[in-house]
């Protein structure tokens, strides 16, 4: 059990929430029934999906924080062959699994998909070492909106430098460009990404002042055919005539993406001053709509919106690799509403509703609520 519960970047306790649920009180009334399939969950190419882990390689864990100033401001990144599992239980659609990605893995943290948050401040120089010493192919590391040297730009193609197996490389990556920005591998990369070598890099600015709640938040369409293949299932992937079948948020389905521990809540209380960092580390434009609350989008891809220039609204469509930074008050009713994109396909997984790219924003006030203990039953939380 981890420490703290919500999105990455929260600050809730793992203690705070269980006051907040009441624990045996709400929490204690899990186990009314959850919706769920009654039909064999298919995927695109009307092939089964299964969700069994063979125990050959590790399974994901959530993305963390990892400040590198706190750690002499290197990091080092390896690529583990894992599985993952977008939402592993029955309800609302599931199981939704991808057999085998790609994780990213800081130093001796687990595996995640997305990659780990890498956060520096303005000012420093971040020391990036990919070790590829177990590895059993190419990789590169490649890192959007800061400026670098043209060795440290991590395209093979164009700097001759990739990371063979059995070789590790240090790329420096000065933080000189504050916002949120996004890192991936950049070998054959059309494959590489869709296979979750991706992850969000935060550069704070100099004199930085936090919001209440700071989160961090990675969509992503995955076309689940190259996962089934790499992981020796009888699927083929073609990269032209790409097929998105799953939908995530921090790599997790609706109801999932609600579990405290595994998934993606917004948790706030009322009054707070919120901000979320928007990351779309998928292929696919994704419009994300809050239920009722109206924000501000005060930067973008690394760059600062002016004050005049903003303006409130309660939908941003994140385009592939575009960072979207918004703020709001949590001045609404204090319950649960919903976070989502909008385009509603991608919000089921497979043939049901609701489901895929879609968590919430769980006021405290409303967690020692029946409908919250259903909410958690479907995501499979325990207390």
């Amino acid at each position: 059990m981890g420490n703290y519960v919500g999105a990455p970047g929260s600050k809730m306790s793992r203690r705070e929430f269980l006051a907040a649920t009441g624990s045996t009180g709400a929490l204690g009334l899990a186990g009314c029934a959850a919706p769920t399939q009654e039909r064999v969950q298919t995927t695109q190419d009307g092939s089964s999906t299964p969700a069994v882990q063979d125990g050959s390689v590790p399974t994901t864990s959530p993305p963390e924080v990892v400040n590198v100033d706190e750690q002499g401001n290197a990091v080092t990144l390896k690529s583990v062959p894992s599985y993952h599992a977008a939402h592993p239980l029955e309800t609302m659609g599931g199981p939704v699994e991808l057999p085998r990605v790609w994780a990213f893995q800081a130093d001796d943290r687990n595996p995640s998909v997305p990659g780990p948050i890498l956060r520096t401040t303005e000012g420093e120089d971040m020391e990036v070492t990919f070790d590829n010493t177990d590895g059993m192919r190419p990789h590169t590391v490649h890192f959007h909106g800061v400026t670098k040297a043209w060795k440290d730009d991590g395209v093979p193609t164009t700097t001759g430098i990739q990371v063979n197996p059995g070789e590790t490389h240090t790329y420096t990556i000065p933080a000189n460009v504050p916002g949120t920005h996004l890192y991936h591998c950049h070998y054959q990369t059309n494959r590489h990404i869709e296979m979750g070598m991706y992850g969000i890099f935060r550069v704070d600015p100099k004199g930085y002042e936090p919001a209440d709640r700071e989160y961090f938040m990675t969509v992503r369409d995955w076309d689940s055919r190259l996962s089934r293949m790499m992981a020796g299932g009888d699927a083929t992937y073609d990269p032209r005539s790409r097929q998105p079948d799953i939908f995530t948020v921090n790599g997790k389905v609706a109801p999932r993406t609600l579990h405290p521990e595994k998934g993606a809540p917004v948790i706030v209380s009322q009054g707070d001053q919120v901000r979320i960092h928007f990351v779309n580390g998928g292929y696919m434009s994704h419009p994300l709509h809050l239920h009722n609350h109206r924000f501000r989008r005060v930067e973008k891809d690394g760059g600062a919106i002016p004050e005049v220039a903003q303006h409130e609204m309660d939908v941003t469509n994140v385009a592939p690799a575009e960072r979207h930074t918004i703020e709001f008050t949590a001045d609404s009713d204090p319950g649960i509403f919903l976070m989502h994109c909008h385009k509603v396909n991608h919000v089921m997984n497979g043939g049901f509703y609701p489901g895929g790219m879609l968590t919430g924003i769980v006021y405290e006030e409303a967690m020692d609520t029946e409908i919250f203990s259903q909410l958690m039953n479907y995501a499979g939380y325990e207390a």
